[in-house]
C-alpha cells in the first residue's frame, strides 16, 4: 500500500503555482497535476499475499463454483459483520436482484433517487416500480416521513440506502415496514463495517446488500453481498444465485448465474486483510480535508458521526452558490482542467435518468431537498493512493477558486476557458 502511494505521487511531482487566474488551466494555464487524479482509485493491499492467492487458483484450477477463497471470504465477512449468513455474488447489482426476488418485492418500492441508479434499475428490470422519495437535507438519506406518505396498496418494500457510509435511520424505517407489513432491504455498498447504535451495518431489515466493486474501499474487482440473519431468506438466495441447484444435478428452484468467481474472492481476502490500514487512511485523509476547508466560505464539509464507526470512505463537501458567487458545477468544470476529477454524487439523480424520467416527469417536484442537494454536492478525492502532499494542493486550489469565484465566473460567461 506504501509503494502504491509513493507511486501515484512519482506521477504528480511537478509542483504548480496558482497566483493569478489566468493561472488556471481552464483559462490556458499548466494543470495542478499531470495526471488525473480520482475519487475512488483502487486500493491493493499487499501485492505479493495477493499474487500468491492467485498462484494457489491456479494451481489447484479451481476458479468458481463455491471454492475455497469464496467460502472463506464469505466466513470472514460474516465473523466481521456478526451476521449469520454472507452469500457472496459477482456484483453488487446482481446481489440487489437476488435479495428483491428473494424478498417477494413486486408492484411498488420506495427508494431515495440520490442513490446510484443500480439501486432502482434492480427493480425496474424485474418489473418492479421504483418509487422515489425524497431525503433529509441533514444526513442526505432517505426520508421516513417521506417514506410514509409514498405508501399506496400496490407498494411491497422499501430500500433504504446508507448513503457515503452515514447509516440512515433504521430505528424509523424498520417501525414503518412492521406498521405497514413491507419488505425492507439496505443498499448498503457505501457502508461496509460501519455501525449504527452499536450494531454492525448488515443486520438490520430482512437484507443488506453490499458491494464489492472496485472503487469500494474493500474490494473483490467487481463483487457484491447479500447478508442476513434469516436462514430460509439465505437458502433461498443461495439456491437463485446457483442456478437453482441443492447438491449435484439436482436444481429445485429457479435461479440465475450470480457467483463470485475465485479470483474476485482472493482479491476481497486480501483487502479484508488490510481492513484496518484502508479505514486508517481514509480517515487521516478526510482529517486533512477537514482541517484544510472549514474556513473556505461558501463551502462544507459533510462530516461523519464518530459513533458510528465510519469507514470514511468518501469526502463530501456541498458547495453554495449563493454564498460562493461560482456553481458548484462551475467549480467541477474548473477542478477538472487542473487533473483533479471531483464527481457530482449521484446527479443527476434516478428520477432524472432514463427511464423514470420519462415515467415520472415531474418526480423532481416532491423532491425539494434531493433537487437542492444534487445541486451542491462534490466527491473529493481519497483512498490509498492519495497522499497528505495531495489534499493540500487540492485545498490550495479549492481555496484559490473559492477566493476568486466572481472573476472566474465572469470570465466563464464570456466564454475564455480553453477549448
Amino acid at each position: 500500500m506504501h509503494r502504491d502511494r509513493q507511486t501515484f505521487r512519482e506521477w504528480t511531482l511537478v509542483i504548480i503555482m496558482k497566483t493569478k487566474i489566468s493561472d488556471l488551466a481552464i483559462f490556458g494555464g499548466r494543470p495542478l497535476f499531470t495526471t488525473t487524479v480520482h475519487v475512488g482509485r483502487p486500493n491493493i493491499g499487499d501485492r505479493q499475499i495477493l499474487l500468491d492467492r492467485i498462484n494457489r487458483i491456479l494451481d489447484d484450477r479451481w476458479f468458481s463454483n463455491n471454492g475455497p477463497c469464496v467460502r472463506e471470504f464469505e466466513k470472514r465477512t460474516a465473523d466481521l459483520l456478526r451476521v449469520k449468513h454472507c452469500i457472496a455474488m459477482c456484483n453488487g447489482t446482481v446481489a440487489l436482484e437476488i435479495a428483491i426476488r428473494a424478498l417477494e418485492m413486486k408492484g411498488e418500492v420506495i427508494v431515495p433517487s440520490l442513490t446510484f441508479i443500480a439501486t432502482a434499475h434492480a427493480l425496474q428490470w424485474q418489473e418492479v416500480t421504483p418509487v422515489f422519495c425524497d431525503i433529509e437535507n441533514g444526513s442526505c438519506n432517505i426520508d421516513p416521513e417521506s417514506v410514509e406518505k409514498m405508501i399506496t396498496p400496490r407498494t411491497t418494500g422499501i430500500i433504504g440506502v446508507h448513503l457515503w457510509g452515514r447509516p440512515c435511520d433504521i430505528a424509523s424505517l424498520t417501525r414503518i415496514a412492521r406498521r405497514y407489513g413491507l419488505k425492507l432491504l439496505f443498499d448498503a455498498a457505501h457502508a461496509f463495517a460501519c455501525t449504527y447504535n452499536g450494531h454492525m451495518i448488515g443486520n438490520f431489515g430482512d437484507a443488506e446488500v453490499l458491494s464489492f466493486h472496485a472503487t469500494k474501499f474493500v474490494n473483490t474487482f467487481e463483487g457484491g453481498a447479500v447478508v442476513t440473519n434469516n436462514d430460509d431468506l439465505a437458502k433461498k438466495i443461495r439456491l437463485m444465485k446457483n442456478f437453482g441447484f441443492s447438491g449435484y444435478d439436482n436444481v429445485i428452484y429457479i435461479g440465475t448465474n450470480g457467483k463470485m468467481s475465485e479470483i474476485s474472492a482472493a482479491m476481497g481476502l486480501t483487502s479484508l486483510d488490510s481492513l484496518d490500514d484502508f479505514i486508517r487512511v481514509n480517515r487521516g485523509n478526510y482529517e486533512r480535508y477537514e482541517q484544510r476547508l472549514k474556513d473556505i466560505p461558501g463551502i462544507e464539509l459533510i462530516r461523519y458521526d464518530v459513533g458510528q464507526n465510519p469507514n470514511y470512505q468518501y469526502v463530501i463537501v456541498k458547495v453554495y452558490k449563493e454564498k460562493a458567487s461560482l456553481s458548484r458545477d462551475d467549480i467541477v468544470k474548473t477542478m477538472h482542467a487542473e487533473n483533479v476529477l471531483v464527481r457530482r454524487y449521484f446527479y443527476p439523480g434516478c428520477h432524472a435518468m432514463e427511464p423514470y424520467r420519462s415515467y415520472f416527469p415531474h418526480a423532481g417536484l416532491l423532491l425539494p431537498n434531493t433537487e437542492t442537494v444534487l445541486s451542491q454536492v462534490v466527491s473529493l478525492p481519497t483512498g490509498t493512493s492519495v497522499g497528505i502532499e495531495d489534499i493540500d494542493r487540492i485545498c490550495d486550489m479549492i481555496q484559490f477558486i473559492m477566493h476568486n469565484t466572481r472573476e472566474i465566473a465572469a470570465r466563464l460567461a464570456d466564454g475564455q476557458q480553453r477549448n
